[in-house]
């Protein structure tokens, strides 16, 4: 079925009703979000839909990470009406809504054309990782270091840290993920220095966003997660450039899939101690 010339289609701000139907198209582009992976993010950003004859053909959402930049992701067009414009217009009305903040997404091959013809230009590669570990390597932990529970106190630390990775201001975000998400803090001599979330998410588990000063850093939070949950469905969304791509390999977290990151405008200032070695997901970062 196309979708036909005389069908209307308008465009509206996405409402907690829109969901059931934003996650059957999910379903329909064999997406693994569930129902409550939509929620949490209308909560955390906010969404438009196109809709014609009432019925819900697609999305995207938008999340604010303070006045400088944003990210953008679930740009889905049902089946039937590919081909009809919608995903641009939806894009641009989401630019719009964002403006004048840079805006970063990730791309599947399908949108690269179309957002290189909005202005995002290709930054990095983002791999996807997922599989079930039954063994994670004894972390080589440094003098003076350890990895414990993510404490109530913590929260500015990690959000500062998570600043200095990405560039984003993620304060408010974090504080509604740690509603039904666990915490690990990798401390050095006493002070808070790289973090790691692990939460339900998708078909399993999803371990990011993961934030530390180096690789090894990064590696002891992962396999910290990683080894409390032998054999359960992990995933985790990894840059190509972080040197994890292989070592995720050897543990049985297999590689299936690679997106492109694309900005548009001018990204904040990152780097400054701190790296991200995994992001939340791919629409929020």
């Amino acid at each position: 079925m196309q979708l036909g010339a005389e069908a209307k289609v308008r465009l509206r701000k996405m409402t907690a009703t829109d969901l059931s139907a934003a996650h059957a198209l999910s379903r329909e582009a064999k997406w693994p979000h569930r129902l409550e992976d939509w929620e949490l993010m209308l909560k955390c950003g906010q969404g438009l839909v196109a809709e014609a004859d009432g019925q819900v053909l697609g999305t995207v959402m938008g999340f604010p990470h303070g006045p400088q930049i944003a990210t953008l992701g679930m740009v889905i067009v049902s089946q039937q009406a590919r081909g009809s414009g919608i995903g641009r217009k939806l894009m641009d009305a989401m630019i719009e809504e964002l403006s004048p903040r840079a805006i970063q997404l990730n791309a599947t091959p399908d949108g690269l054309a179309l957002y290189k013809s909005q202005g995002f230009r290709s930054v990095a590669t983002i791999h996807q990782h997922q599989g079930a570990a039954f063994h994670a390597p004894m972390p080589k932990l440094r003098k003076g270091e350890r990895v414990r529970p993510l404490g109530s106190k913590d929260g500015p630390r990690i959000a500062e840290l998570d600043r200095k990775a990405t560039g984003f201001e993620r304060g408010p975000l974090f504080a509604k993920l740690l509603k039904n998400a666990q915490g690990v803090v990798l401390d050095r001599g006493g002070e808070a220095v790289g973090f790691a979330l692990f939460r339900r998410f998708g078909l399993g588990y999803a371990i990011g966003p993961v934030v530390a000063p180096d690789r090894e850093g990064a590696r002891t939070l992962i396999g910290h997660w990683i080894g409390a949950n032998p054999g359960m469905f992990i995933r985790l969304d990894v840059p190509g450039d972080g040197g994890l791509v292989d070592w995720l390999q050897e543990l049985g977290l297999e590689g299936v899939d690679r997106v492109v990151t694309m900005v548009r405008g001018d990204q904040p200032p990152i780097g400054n101690g701190a790296a991200a070695f995994a992001i939340v997901s791919q629409a929020l970062g």
